[in-house]
């Protein structure tokens, strides 16, 4: 089983401030590295903490991601209902074609927004909200 090279979260304001905020409403989640099952497990139980502390929308960026374990996928996309129920949502960025294959063929390719980089990801976010308001 692989180990996670790295996770590293950072808090952003909707209007894209890389400033960190008490209770963020929008966050980016960088994850780099081989994730396999046991990865995907702490990833989710991380997911359910951002949930609970009020974080509703999330952009996870997949750009430094070489493989991932297809088992977690349903998971995740559970994961993903939780924050839509919150009034949120999870954005998946800089997915490589070989990635976005193992999406497809665990049944998720209809459950993300998926976006070439982080920034259209976090302005998909930012543009819902000036829609809404």
């Amino acid at each position: 089983m692989s180990e996670l090279a790295t996770m590293d979260v950072m808090r952003t304001s909707l209007a894209g401030s890389a400033k960190p905020v008490a209770r963020p409403k929008a966050m980016t989640m960088v994850i780099d590295g081989e994730i396999g099952r046991h990865e995907m497990s702490e990833i989710g139980e991380m997911l359910a903490r951002l949930s609970m502390d009020g974080v509703t929308d999330l952009v996870m960026d997949l750009q430094g991601v070489t493989h991932l374990d297809y088992r977690g996928v349903p998971s995740l996309v559970r994961r993903a209902e939780v924050f839509r129920k919150l009034g949120g949502d999870i954005k998946i960025a800089g997915l490589s074609s070989y990635l976005f294959t193992i999406f497809q063929a665990a049944g998720a390719h209809g459950a993300f927004d998926f976006f070439a980089d982080v920034s259209d990801a976090q302005r998909a976010f930012r543009d819902a909200v000036m829609v809404q308001g």
